[in-house]
């Protein structure tokens, strides 16, 4: 379980991306779904440390994107097929790890679909709004 809530994880995670377009755009889908960082068992995938780049103690927070994939896969992190799905396209962007795309977008609702075109953009250094019908 995690000691912080859902909004300083995600303040967290964004300091400590500021600048990575790749990273961002990763971190910025996680938070969009809005599933990962309410979830307690979620937590330990993330460390939170402190960032010296600040003034103070200031924390930063990083995925441990392959670890948390790998506990999806070997179903030690239980979720459903969308939560996966979202997981997996957002590691994929960070750190490169394999995707199937056709795999993991085929089952995403309009939503998702969205937040997923938005990260890509981002990754490439564009700004995009996709609206839903």
């Amino acid at each position: 379980m995690s000691p912080y809530s859902s909004v300083e994880l995600a303040a967290m995670l964004r300091r400590a991306a500021d600048g990575l377009l790749t990273t961002s755009a990763a971190v910025d889908l996680l938070i969009g779904h809005r599933v990962w960082l309410t979830r307690g068992d979620f937590a330990r995938y993330v460390e939170v440390e402190t960032d010296p780049r600040y003034a103070g103690d200031t924390p930063m927070a990083l995925v441990r994107w392959k670890a948390a994939v790998t506990a999806v896969k070997a179903g030690r992190l239980v979720c459903t097929s969308s939560e996966a799905a979202m997981l997996r396209v957002a590691a994929s962007i960070a750190e490169g790890l394999p995707v199937d795309l056709r795999d993991a977008v085929g089952g995403l609702d309009a939503r998702n679909i969205a937040l997923v075109l938005e990260a890509l953009a981002t990754a490439n250094g564009r700004r995009m709004v996709v609206t839903t019908r």
